[in-house]
Parts: structure tokens; C-alpha cells; sequence
């Protein structure tokens, strides 16, 4: 079930729930959700040499951040999102979830109608600023304010608590506080599917 105003600020008064830091309290968390702010780091892709992303771990294969730039801007600063261009980004938040809350993601209604759109879900247990993709699907640049609360966050009560650190679940996101680039080739399937293909 969805955690209401009245229930966040409950976890939140007691600890159990950090959400840090609210610039504006009264304004960020509403009656079913809670506003995000974009966050001050940024990294963008580029093309380059090669003629694709390769995350088959194949033994050529080029490290995934070297097809990033990092960036950074003040809150309050401009950065602009090129059309169809895919950008890393990290909530200004910092957040710790309770072991039985997860959290579900989206872009406010306001930039979605602007080409933004993700949907990301945070597991119960999680700490850190949660990373985001940010796409502009429009076809003219949009120029943001880092600090703006461009997304929405929905809390959901579990049943049961769950372990996010448990040594059975491999988390390849923990702690963040900057974005992370994708760690797909992590995936220990692969190398499954390897063998089976003989790769």
C-alpha cells in the first residue's frame, strides 16, 4: 500500500526513514508522494571509436567509463539536456530506506510533458542518492536548474522486512552519493551464457 503524508512523516520523526537534505519540507512531501531534486553531478555519453557499447565482457571489450564525460554544476546552475541524449544523474537527496519500504520513481507530470521520462524502483534497505536516467525524447534542447524537483517518489509498505545487505542478494548499487554508470557486465548470467553458447 501506498505510505501517506501523515505515515512519512511518521518514519521520518523517528529515524526510520532519511531523506536529507529537504529544502523545502512542506512543499516536497504531498499527500501520496515525495518531490526529488536533480542533483549537482552528471555523466554524459559519447561517441567515439568504437561502433557500439559492448558489455559481453568480451576481452577486447572497452571499459564502460570511457564512453563517459563527467560534469558537474552548482544548485541553481543550468544544464541542459541535448534531444534524445541519455544523462546520468543522481537525486540531491540522500536517502535511507527502512527495511520494509520500497520506492518507486517517476518524473513529475510537469517534465514528463516536457520528453523526461524513468521509472526506477529502489529496494527496501537502500542508502545513498538514488541514480537516475534522464532522456530528453523531445526534439529541442530543455534547460533545467540543478536543485529543481523534477522527480516523484511513491512509498510502499512491505509485509515483511527484507535484508538489502544480505550476502545471498550481490548489489552491484550501494551507498552512492554521485551517479553510477551501468554495471550490466556485472551480471553473473553472462558468463553463464557463455558457456552455454560456447562463447
Amino acid at each position: 500500500m501506498y505510505l501517506t503524508k501523515q505515515q512519512v512523516l511518521e518514519l521520518m520523526d523517528t529515524k526510520k526513514l532519511i531523506i536529507r537534505p529537504l529544502l523545502d519540507r512542506a512543499k516536497q512531501i504531498n499527500e501520496v508522494s515525495i518531490d526529488f531534486r536533480l542533483g549537482t553531478d552528471f555523466l554524459l555519453s559519447y561517441l567515439g571509436r568504437e561502433i557500439s557499447v559492448d558489455i559481453t565482457n568480451a576481452v577486447d571489450s572497452r571499459p564502460l567509463q570511457g564512453i563517459y564525460s563527467e560534469t558537474r554544476r552548482m544548485v541553481g546552475e543550468e544544464f541542459v539536456f541535448h534531444p534524445h541524449q541519455t544523462v546520468l544523474c543522481s537525486t540531491l537527496e540522500y536517502i535511507k530506506l527502512p527495511d520494509d519500504v520500497m520506492l518507486s520513481l517517476t518524473t513529475r507530470s510537469s517534465y514528463s510533458r516536457l520528453g523526461f521520462n524513468i521509472s526506477t524502483v529502489v529496494q527496501p534497505g537502500y542508502c545513498g542518492c538514488i541514480s537516475i536516467e534522464l532522456t530528453n525524447t523531445g526534439n529541442t534542447p530543455v534547460k533545467l536548474l540543478v536543485g529543481a524537483r523534477i522527480l516523484q517518489a511513491r512509498l510502499f509498505k512491505l509485509e515483511s522486512s527484507t535484508d538489502y545487505f544480505s550476502q545471498e542478494q550481490d548489489r552491484k548499487y550501494v551507498c552512492q552519493v554521485r551517479p553510477q554508470i551501468s554495471k550490466a557486465n556485472l551480471d553473473h548470467d553472462l558468463a553463464t551464457l557463455k558457456k552455454m553458447f560456447g562463447g
